[in-house]
């Protein structure tokens, strides 16, 4: 094979193994959560954050003091230290709700939607970086 041959392989290889690598399990934080329906697709409260929080993974969102957010789930395992819920507001401008994780002690409840009633056993999915 000639050394240009050798070269493009080598980009092909060194591309499917960025594709590979860019998205990942990431360790379980819990192994059950609360939430208001089998599929965790409505909203159980609404809350507002009460300081910035800036995540040290992918699995986490970060929030700015008084954004509103809304959660899905409360993670079970560990006493409630982290709840899964979605942000959007005009500090992103345009941009889709990014959804997520975040510690249950920067936020505080503002309104009850739904009761999480609904035990859910979470998945490698719901701890997926990409």
């Amino acid at each position: 094979m000639s050394a240009r041959g050798v070269c493009v392989w080598g980009v092909v290889f060194l591309c499917v193994v960025s594709v590979c690598q860019a998205g990942r399990q990431m360790p379980k934080l819990s192994n059950k959560k609360l939430c208001a329906d089998a599929e965790c697709s409505h909203p159980i409260l609404i809350a507002r954050a009460l300081e910035d929080y800036y995540p040290g993974d992918c699995r986490f969102i970060s929030l700015r003091q008084g954004q509103v957010v809304y959660v899905y789930a409360l993670l079970k395992d560990r006493g409630n230290m982290f709840w899964a819920g979605s942000v959007q507001g005009s500090y992103y401008g345009e941009q889709e709700a990014r959804l997520g994780h975040f510690p249950s002690s920067v936020v505080e409840e503002t309104h009850a939607l739904m009761p999480a009633t609904n035990e859910v056993m979470t998945d490698n999915w719901d701890f997926y970086c990409n």
